[in-house]
């Protein structure tokens, strides 16, 4: 907790041990995009940065206040400490802190501005209210590109920026340059690198640092990583799962390390879901589990179909239920409803299954027996790693806690490959669709209860807000393809 003081002292205790000069102070704003504030060390260990907080202008961060009410403060939280360990230098020795968000003069608990406050904090206690923990494991997939230039658009995968275009991929797009894509390198396929090792795979050694710094400095547990499916340097690093707060923290800081680390290496990390055309996108399947004190109350060993309890499916009766809605928060952006479509092994459609990759929820079913319940879980395939952690875990806990509530029935399971079957098969199961832009989200969205509730009205309508302009930006820019496409009309 923010005030506890054991907390705030070991703090202090680190930062003067690691000799630290300044620290870097950070919260999240509604699109899940880290805010910094830089802060000399002393004023922690001397001040009362950690008992008082840290006034700033929140009408400077996207969906916090307006402009006649922009006082707030930031809090930090002293047990989410890290040292930054690529900061050697005396001058340069610095440490990093994530905070919770209040009003000012007084504010006493935190604001429905903030993500990882309130609504995070919120959601645990909902669960909590019905006796629950939840534990999730997110998989944040992204790409790792040695330079992209958006002004340069060439047609071919395999052409550099500055040569000529042959029509062998359809449209005209940008082009990330990968080490993996360029000439003389050890070709890695479109949709074909999944699992590839060195020297084929070029970003294992950039995976081994980011891992290791994870590890050592930001106190998470990887449990493995490696080379992903889309050819232009997509990797995945995994990690232990944990309770909602301090799992979205992890989440907040590997795309810090993840960045930071590239940028040492010259290259450019990027958590956008599907910046390269005709390969897979990056996705973030989250992996949930409920429990009562040590119990894993998802399994039953009497289950012959996948072991999963009568309150499992109950729990993923309430994300299938409220599919649609969430389904603007765990992939909120424009792009994200492009890696949303068939061929892709991203989910569109709205079922349930055990093992098979093509449902929206997958249970995982590699091990049977009493001995692996603590592993029994429900993975969420449709969220992708451009969403707000904290947000998006908020929302499938609150849907998968509705359909406890509600005893919500998924239907039967399909263990079909569903991207092959007939509409009219799919009609006989009663298969519904995912959203198809994000238009089609946030209209889903605005009408669900549940997701206005886990988020709360300020944020609820300031992200509805801010999203439906992004739409209407998308809609009225004119792209390449169009002039490819139109010009001779």
């Amino acid at each position: 907790m923010v005030n506890n003081m054991e907390a705030i002292n070991t703090a202090k205790e680190t930062l003067k041990k690691n000799k630290i000069r300044w620290v870097h102070t950070a919260f999240v704003d509604m699109r899940g995009l880290m805010q910094d504030v830089v802060i000399p060390a002393k004023q922690y260990t001397e001040g009362q940065v950690l008992t008082a907080g840290i006034g700033f202008d929140g009408s400077s961060v996207r969906g916090f206040k307006t402009i006649h009410e922009s006082d707030m403060v930031l809090k930090p939280d002293p047990e989410t400490l890290a040292i930054i360990p690529w900061t050697t230098d005396e001058r340069q020795k610095s440490a990093i802190i994530i905070g919770d968000i209040y009003e000012a003069f007084g504010g006493n608990e935190p604001s429905e501005v903030d993500p990882r406050g309130y609504v995070a904090k919120k959601a645990v206690k909902a669960a909590k209210d019905m006796g629950y923990t939840c534990l999730f494991g997110p998989e944040l997939e992204y790409f790792v590109f040695s330079s992209i230039d958006p002004a340069n658009l060439v047609w071919d995968m395999w052409v550099s920026p500055k040569g000529g275009a042959g029509d062998s991929w359809g449209a005209p797009r940008v082009v990330p340059v990968s080490a993996e894509t360029t000439p003389g390198a050890h070709t890695l396929r479109p949709k074909e690198a999944y699992f590839r090792p060195p020297p084929e795979d070029t970003t294992v050694e950039y995976r081994n640092e980011v891992a290791s710094l994870l590890e050592e400095n930001f106190d998470t547990e990887i449990e493995m990583h490696h080379h992903e499916v889309a050819t232009a340097g997509q990797i995945e690093i995994d990690f232990k799962y944990g309770e909602l707060v301090k799992t979205a923290d992890r989440a907040m800081f590997y795309k810090f390390v993840a960045k930071n680390v590239a940028k040492k290496h010259g290259l450019i990390a990027t958590f956008m879901p599907k910046p390269v055309y005709l390969d897979n996108a990056s996705g973030m399947h989250v992996h949930a589990s409920l429990w009562k004190g040590k119990k894993n109350v998802m399994y039953d060993k009497k289950d012959e179909y996948a072991e999963l309890s009568q309150t499992g499916r109950y729990f993923i009766g309430g994300i299938l239920e409220h599919a649609r809605a969430i389904t603007a928060v765990t992939s909120p952006t424009v792009n994200s409803y492009k890696r949303l479509v068939p061929g892709f092994e991203a989910p569109i459609f709205i079922m349930w299954s055990r093992r098979n990759r093509s449902a929206m929820v997958r249970v995982p079913v590699y091990f049977k027996g009493p001995e692996h319940a603590a592993a029994k879980r429900a993975e969420l395939r449709s969220a992708d790693p451009s969403c707000n952690s904290y947000l998006a875990f908020s929302c499938i806990l609150r849907a998968g806690l509705d359909g406890i509530k509600k005893k919500l029935d998924p239907g039967d399971p399909v263990d079909e490959d569903v991207y092959e079957l007939s509409p009219e098969r799919r009609r006989a199961l009663g298969i519904k669709k995912l959203p198809t832009t994000l238009k089609d989200a946030l209209e889903a969205m605005k009408s669900d209860e549940i997701v206005h509730d886990t988020l709360g009205s300020h944020i609820f309508d300031a992200f509805i807000e801010y999203k439906t302009n992004d739409w209407n930006q998308y809609c009225l820019y004119v792209t390449p393809w169009e002039i490819m496409k139109y010009l001779d009309y």
